[in-house]
Parts: C-alpha cells; structure tokens; sequence
C-alpha cells in the first residue's frame, strides 16, 4: 500500500518556505575541504540522490579526486527546509550529496558507475525500508552536458538491470536547481558515528563503463 510519503506534493501542496538555513561549521570532517566552496579552478560538482544520504557521502568522500562532499536537500519547492520538513513528505525534496570533484582524477561516468551500483534505482519512491518522496533515486545535472552522461548511463544500466530480470529505472534525471544544505548533525554523520546507520543496497548488478 502506498503512503502518502510517497507520493510527490505540488507546489501549491508544500510547506511555505523558511527565512534561512541552518548555521554550522563549513569544514569537512574527513577531507578538511571547504563544503560551501568556492571550489578549486577546473573542479565539477554533481548532485546524487540514492537514498538516506549518510552512508551516500561516505561512498563519495572515500573516492580519489573528490575535493568535498556535503548532504542537503533538492529537486523540490521548500526554501531552506529543515530535515523535519523534508521527512513530512511536504517539500518534494529528496535527500542528496553534493561532490565536487576533480575530472582529471575521477570523471563523472566513474562518479555515476558508483551511484548506480551502490543502490537499487528501480524503487520508485523508496530505498528499501526507507519509504518516502526524500529517498528517491535522483541525479540532479549541472549542465545539457552532464545530463546527456547522465540519461545515456541511465539507459545502460536500465539495459543491465533488464538482462537480470529486475525492473525498469525509476531515476529521476532534471537539471539542478537550488541546493539546501542539511543541518550541520548531518554532515559527514558516519565520520561522526562510525556505527551509525548507513541504508545502502545496490542490485547486484555491474554498471556498463
């Protein structure tokens, strides 16, 4: 039975927006990197939304040529939204990782081999038993460019995904629009609490490169 978490609000349907976001130390915990920017020249960012976003930038900031990370919120209507307001179900936005990264050390197709092997993309509006509009699989683009990579990985993997008999990608790909950043509890939470929860759970199934 589908709640009603898990399906989208409107704009008209969202919580009005709030004043400001949250204040908190801009130092990432793991790499020392500035989370807010600005970032170094010939650097890239991405947006990733796989699920609960902790063990999601934990997968990011482990990787060589990643400059920072940073969870927050996106691909909604709600400005500034706390993660209460998120988990409501009544912004439309969903749990993301901002990477920025360096594409000389690891490019963006590296990037969404990664995103799409570390969690099941065919779950509409959930990942596993984390159910709601916040856990849907989405990746948020920067440019036509990136999002030409993104949909043409999208159809391989959904290829792949179909030669194993699992179901079509339910992927949201758009272009990015604001990102909110997420309470200061929630950035870099596994470096925090090492045994803390961490929700991902790919298909099994290798990526096409």
């Amino acid at each position: 039975m589908i709640s009603s978490k898990e399906i989208l609000v409107s704009r008209e349907q969202a919580l009005p927006d709030r004043a400001k976001g949250p204040t908190f130390d801009p130092q990432h915990l793991v790499l020392g990197t500035d989370i807010r920017g600005p970032w170094p020249p010939g650097h890239e960012q991405a947006l990733f939304g796989m699920g609960c976003f902790w063990g999601a930038e934990r997968l990011f900031w482990q990787q060589p040529g990643v400059w920072t990370t940073a969870v927050g919120y996106a691909g909604g209507y709600t400005a500034n939204p706390s993660y209460e307001d998120v988990c409501s179900g009544r912004t439309a936005h969903a749990e993301v990782v901002l990477v920025v990264f360096d594409p000389e050390v690891v490019d963006y197709e590296r990037l969404l081999q990664l995103f799409w092997e570390s969690h099941d993309p065919t779950q509409g509006m959930r990942q596993g038993n984390d159910r709601g509009t916040q856990y849907r699989s989405m990746l948020l683009c920067f440019d036509e460019q990136q999002e030409s990579v993104a949909r043409a990985s999208a159809e391989r993997y959904g290829a792949a995904l179909a030669a194993r008999g699992l179901g079509p990608v339910t992927t949201e790909i758009a272009q990015a629009g604001s990102f909110y950043y997420a309470e200061g509890v929630h950035q870099q939470y596994l470096a925090r609490n090492p045994m803390g929860y961490c929700g991902l759970q790919g298909t099994g199934v290798p990526c096409p490169a």
